[in-house]
């Protein structure tokens, strides 16, 4: 049985996965970026091949992702973060229409057609204030871990409003609330509910359609999840555990799989 591998080199994770015949994820690695990206890269390779028990020989394709896709000298191809988790949400949920990424740096909202090709998409690469970034730096700023950000969140009796558009007058609000005495889980959800209007912003500018399928770092939240649930009204969805950080690795796989099969049959 041969076997294709996705690499996801994001701005905050890399992330692997090892891929069957099938399309069936048989062994994944995630861990910190970091500064060497092409290390990042093959330590999660490495770990995606330990967790499926296979050899490196076995792997019979290798295509990589994310903003660092470029610097991975063992890949036999590069694909777009765009198109690579348009393959992997559909691998999941085949009839997504518009995909949601919420990361630590970006936030990207693309709509599909029916063959899952990308028709339209947008960015908010800009400002701090509609990623990832912002809820694990007002956490960081309340004295809380990032792993702490979902329980401080589900502890919220009310809504601190943010509205600041840009990281830095969000701060600003943040700080505001400190001093006036707000609950750190209020002030936590209301950053939160902040990132989670910028994001419905977002989707309405590709022109969204259900079914919607969420993913990102930011998803491991049930409250984010739950919210844009009451935003979006219909035809949710969300990859269960870290599956939903892994998408975009699988989608790389995916692709990989079909370079590999139009190379054996020409």
């Amino acid at each position: 049985m041969s076997h294709t591998a996705g690499i996801d080199i994001g701005s905050t994770y890399t992330k692997a996965a090892i891929l069957d015949e099938a399309g069936e994820l048989v062994g994944s690695g995630m861990r910190p970026t970091g500064f060497k990206l092409e290390e990042a890269a093959q330590e999660m390779f490495d770990r995606a091949l330990e967790a499926a028990g296979l050899p490196r020989d076995r792997i019979d394709y290798v295509a990589t992702t994310g903003f660092g896709r470029h610097l991975v000298s063992f890949r036999d191809v590069q694909v777009t973060d765009l198109t690579a988790q348009a393959w992997g949400t559909r691998a999941f949920f085949p009839e997504t229409r518009t995909v949601l990424d919420v990361g630590g740096q970006t936030m990207k909202a693309m709509r599909l057609d029916a063959d899952g090709k990308v028709r339209s998409f947008r960015l908010n690469d800009k400002c701090a204030a509609g990623t990832g970034a912002f809820l694990e730096k007002t956490a960081r700023y309340l004295g809380y871990r990032i792993e702490e950000i979902g329980p401080l969140v589900e502890s919220s009796k009310e809504v601190v409003p943010i509205s600041g558009v840009c990281a830095v007058f969000a701060e600003s609000e943040v700080i505001n609330h400190v001093t006036q005495g707000a609950a750190p889980g209020d002030i936590m959800h209301g950053a939160m509910a902040s990132l989670i209007e910028k994001s419905v912003r977002l989707m309405k500018r590709v022109q969204m359609e259900p079914e919607f399928t969420l993913v990102g770092g930011i998803m491991r939240f049930p409250t984010m999840v739950k919210v844009m649930r009451e935003h979006l009204s219909e035809g949710v969805n969300v990859p269960p555990g870290e599956l939903v950080q892994l998408t975009g690795a699988i989608g790389a796989g995916v692709l990989a799989r079909r370079r590999l099969e139009k190379l054996q049959a020409a």
